[in-house]
């Protein structure tokens, strides 16, 4: 055990050299030898005649110094900061290389995990010794850029799982259900409770077998109009793309206002991307939550009692059966026709009759099974509970948005399956923040390390 240990220390250290060296050598050791005067985002740089060091650049083996040219602006007065094109091409977040800080937010993003146990990790696996508010910087940062990328790699995903159902085998269409939910979650500072959203957009095979999901989660919002507006348009991204038959389309959830909304108001309008045609959505309503409101009704006829429990079982297997709704209904009324109501409990029994009066065209289970469907929102109900639950709800968590925002876009990466993709991209996008002029430097054997 302690050989194992020595090794793995001695091998950091080895790796923490060796990166050190080699990023030393990526530019000319003579300033002579570097670009004089660099252009970047509009305005004129100028070199520094001496190359300066960063003692403090942390990498997945621990922190190194790098020295590098940096270049001042032409204008003294301009109030801009002297800018290091070098860390530029290495892609330095928050002094951070980007293998580094690809860890701190994946730690940050898994399940269980608070700042503290983070940058324990941090600590005891890479040798680097951050406090939180540069592990919030870097969250910060790499939150916002990742979910710049995240609808187009979950689009592609969503194809991806599409063509697995395409080529599945089976009789029936293969299924693209969408399903939303919200969750309470506490905020600071005034520890109230608020309406966090999640949604998923998932991909069943042709024996009804659900392919995989991808997953949306916001903060608590006013309106939910950010959650709407994502959803609507990584839909219509998917639609757009995807060139084979067109999927059944199927919506479910409870019935919650804003669940219903977003039915009536974007998924029953919407158009087909590319034909313009209006597209043919199924909502249905969670088959639980319907099954709840049978309960409801047996407490209120009979009471906590066998006969009561029976009852809601076996209207509970009649609610799939063809017309199950309206037959369940209709039983409903026959026990309170014959048994009566207490008064306190009539309350209690209309608003579940009423549930599923309103909403039988939306519970026509038996002909959702033939057709493949889900019945249920289990994934989205899952999600709610992957997403906050395992991470932003853990003891003693309170929230302020942006915090938890930031969070929330890194555990949807995470668990759409989307992370290396998303990050790869992100990377790539640093290379526009190289100065023009500015050469990309490789290793030399002429160049003599510090």
């Amino acid at each position: 055990m302690e050989f194992e240990a020595r090794l793995q220390r001695e091998t950091r250290e080895l790796a923490r050299q060796i990166a050190e060296w080699t990023y030393n050598r990526l530019s000319p050791e003579e300033a002579s030898d570097a670009p004089h005067d660099v252009q970047h985002e509009g305005l004129g740089y100028r070199r520094l005649n001496e190359k300066t060091p960063n003692r403090n650049v942390a990498t997945l083996f621990g922190k190194i110094t790098l020295w590098r040219h940096g270049y001042r602006p032409w204008q003294r007065d301009a109030g801009e900061p002297s800018i290091f094109p070098l860390e530029m091409q290495l892609g330095l977040v928050e002094g951070a290389t980007p293998a580094l800080a690809e860890a701190a937010v994946r730690y940050l993003a898994e399940t269980g995990a608070t700042q503290q146990t983070v940058l324990k990790r941090l600590r005891s696996e890479h040798g680097v010794e951050w406090g939180v508010k540069k592990l919030r910087d870097v969250t910060e940062n790499l939150s916002t850029a990742m979910d710049q990328f995240r609808r187009e790699f979950q689009t592609k995903r969503v194809l991806e799982l599409l063509r697995q159902a395409a080529d599945s085998k089976g009789k029936r269409k293969i299924v693209l259900a969408a399903g939303r939910d919200g969750i309470t979650l506490m905020t600071y500072p005034h520890s109230f409770y608020e309406v966090a959203t999640t949604a998923t957009l998932t991909v069943y095979d042709r024996r009804g077998r659900r392919v995989g999901s991808v997953f949306l989660a916001y903060a608590p919002q006013l309106g939910q109009g950010q959650m709407t507006d994502e959803l609507a348009a990584l839909i219509r991204d998917v639609l757009a793309e995807w060139e084979g038959p067109l999927p059944r389309l199927c919506y479910v959830t409870d019935a919650g206002d804003n669940e219903m909304k977003f039915y009536r108001q974007v998924l029953r309008r919407m158009r087909h991307p590319r034909s313009g045609r209006r597209l043919e959505w199924s909502w249905i309503v969670d088959y639980y939550h319907a099954a709840q409101r049978i309960t409801t009704m047996a407490e209120a006829l009979f009471g906590d009692t066998a006969e009561g429990q029976a009852w809601a079982a076996k209207m509970r297997k009649l609610l799939k059966k063809p017309n199950g709704p309206a037959r369940v209904l209709w039983s409903a009324a026959q026990m309170r026709s014959r048994h009566g109501l207490a008064k306190s409990r009539r309350k209690a029994f209309r608003q579940a009759y009423n549930y599923l009066r309103t909403r039988t065209r939306h519970m026509q289970y038996a002909e959702f099974r033939s057709q493949g469907l889900p019945i249920g929102s289990g994934i989205t109900e899952a999600a709610c509970k992957t997403i906050f639950t395992q991470r932003l709800k853990l003891s003693g968590m309170r929230w302020g948005t942006q915090g938890a925002q930031r969070i929330l876009n890194l555990r949807v990466c995470l668990l759409s399956g989307i992370w290396d993709e998303v990050y790869r991209a992100v990377v790539r996008s640093y290379k526009d923040r190289i100065p023009r002029t500015y050469p990309t430097f490789t290793c030399s054997s002429r160049a003599k390390p510090r």
